[in-house]
């Protein structure tokens, strides 16, 4: 498998914006590599069948520019929102969903069944979502795995995902790690999950270093002002670049394992080298 497996087309930072606000469609869009427009949980119950007919004329209309870069979050697999959901996008373009609460492998194939069209973010941010990461990313149908933090802990009966100091509780911390695994191991990418503290910019900067540190392919945010810090931490410095560019440059010339600039260098380190410039 190679790096390019695990990388999401779709770009680094995806902003989330409520579905029942079209006239922040465009601008969302334009200040993200990709926007989330989002019928579940950003929306009131009774502004769905208004929100679902905005993002469907809005798919009707859009270029395919713009289209290539919506992903569109439909409320969870056994509701009534869901089939309403699924009905409302059937005759659309849309190129990517994001199934929330996702615990199955069937509830992907329920939704590719309804919308054939799409590839499917498949979010675990429930206990039995985490679980059932391995099975959801060995779907064909999966384009990516996500998780989120906050309906996981509720759904577990904890009352916060993060310590005193910011840092992810050991519970969140296994989930980010086991979908992040899963994803990987099918060749999937790993999406990160918020940074909900918009004002902490170092807070958000320091978790966008390890989620790319890490191996996730993106990282989804709430507010336009995060896409820049998210963008920052995926760009590789121009150091980062010309060490990779040497390394790659090396390897033709040796046949295993060899020396470069006093490390030596096998297989996993090319492999870090190659992913440097894919972010670039």
């Amino acid at each position: 498998m190679s790096t390019t497996d695990l990388a999401f087309p779709l770009g680094p930072a995806l902003l989330f914006c409520p579905a029942d606000r079209p006239e922040r469609y465009a601008k969302a869009a334009d200040r993200a590599d990709a926007v989330i427009l989002d019928l579940e949980d950003a929306v009131a119950p009774a502004d769905k069948p208004a929100a679902r007919s905005a993002v469907a004329e809005h798919l009707a209309q859009a270029p395919q520019e713009l289209l290539a870069r919506t992903i569109v979050r439909v409320n969870p697999p056994g509701t009534e929102d869901f089939e309403n959901d699924a009905s409302a996008l059937a005759a659309s373009r849309v190129q990517y969903v994001m199934l929330a609460k996702a615990e199955a492998a069937e509830q992907v194939q329920q939704l590719q069944a309804k919308l054939p069209q799409a590839k499917v973010v498949a979010l675990c941010e429930t206990a039995a979502g985490v679980t059932a990461a391995e099975a959801l990313a060995a779907e064909p149908g999966t384009a990516a795995l996500m998780w989120g933090a906050e309906d996981l802990i509720a759904s577990i009966g904890g009352s916060s995902s993060r310590l005193a100091d910011g840092r992810y509780r050991d519970i969140a911390r296994y989930a980010r790690s086991r979908v992040l695994l899963a994803a990987a191991a099918y060749g999937k990418a790993g999406i990160d999950s918020i940074y909900a503290d918009i004002a902490d910019t170092q807070g958000l900067s320091a978790e966008c270093e390890d989620a790319v540190g890490s191996g996730f392919a993106a990282k989804a945010c709430i507010h336009p002002a995060q896409v820049e810090t998210i963008r920052g931490a995926y760009r590789p410095s121009d150091e980062e670049v010309e060490y990779a560019q040497a390394l790659l440059a090396e390897v033709p010339k040796h046949g295993g394992v060899f020396q470069f600039r006093g490390a030596m260098v096998d297989g996993p380190l090319i492999q870090h080298a190659e992913r440097i410039l894919q972010r670039v």
